[in-house]
């Protein structure tokens, strides 16, 4: 049976489909040596496909994991400057690759998958699957701050933001714990957020994607996802009502809450 080449790509664990899209408009793709294009179809079981010249492998066995990504951790395959990168976390065989990525200073949760129908789904704008963070704001916020957040807001390099669900946690120190939930992935959009906003972001934390919820994970933890939260992830977003997660403090957020009215002490990796 023939279908979209970035979907038989994708199945076989070249990434998500959007990036099976961006291989195919490159032209590392060929069918029977002939050059692909977007749009294009083949028959996984009969025709013969490649990529960069090496035959496309059939189907991987899916694999789900949640990792809960440490500051100071990309979220790529491999990094060209060797700095450690997610997938160097998961002692899995076979292709996993991240979905839900975070900046090189967040910290929480990433999913690892070879499913790219389903990284597909989650990332793409278009299916809104909320992502849940615990943000920790140097500042107490006001009224208007967070009501920026809540309309949505420009960033200084001119991208709009979609309205955010944001609300106070807790006062720290002179800071603040805020719980904020995107239906957006924009890069750096939080930490952009509060520079546009007077709220300068110390820490975030990602405690869900979609369904899924980091739990009790610790950093540079993982673990297999259960059937029934493969199924969740899969299901329409906006199916379930959520709880918001809660996260422990560290220990300098701990030393700082004992004395609120001093400056909150930050370390060298909370620095944005």
């Amino acid at each position: 049976m023939k279908e979209r080449l970035q979907k038989i790509l994708a199945r076989a664990g070249y990434g998500s489909r959007r990036s099976c899209e961006e291989l195919i408009s490159a032209g590392r793709v060929r069918v029977f040596g002939q050059v692909s294009g977007l749009g294009d179809k083949a028959d996984a079981a009969q025709d013969q496909i490649t990529v960069d010249g090496r035959p496309v492998k059939g189907a991987e066995e899916l694999v789900y994991v949640a990792l809960y990504k440490p500051r100071g951790v990309i979220s790529t395959v491999t990094d060209p400057d060797l700095r450690m990168a997610v997938r160097d976390l998961v002692p899995v065989e076979g292709t996993l690759y991240p979905v839900g990525r975070l900046d090189f200073d967040s910290e929480g949760l990433i999913l690892m998958t070879n499913d790219g129908d389903l990284a597909n789904k989650l990332t793409h704008p278009r299916y809104e699957h909320e992502k849940e963070y615990k943000v920790l704001v140097a500042t107490h916020p006001d009224s208007e701050q967070l009501a920026k957040w809540r309309r949505g807001l420009v960033l200084e390099d001119g991208f709009k933001t979609a309205p955010a669900e944001v609300y106070v946690v807790s006062k720290y120190g002179k800071g603040a714990w805020l719980n904020v939930t995107l239906k957006e992935g924009y890069k750096r959009q939080i930490r952009e957020m509060g520079k546009v906003t007077g709220l300068p972001v110390v820490r975030i934390v990602r405690v869900r994607i979609g369904e899924l919820r980091l739990g009790n994970l610790k950093p540079k933890g993982w673990r297999y996802l259960s059937p029934q939260e493969v199924t969740a992830l899969k299901k329409p977003a906006g199916q379930h009502k959520t709880k918001p997660e809660t996260i422990k403090p560290t220990a300098i957020e701990k030393q700082n809450s004992k004395n609120p009215l001093r400056k909150p002490r930050i370390s060298r990796s909370d620095r944005d």
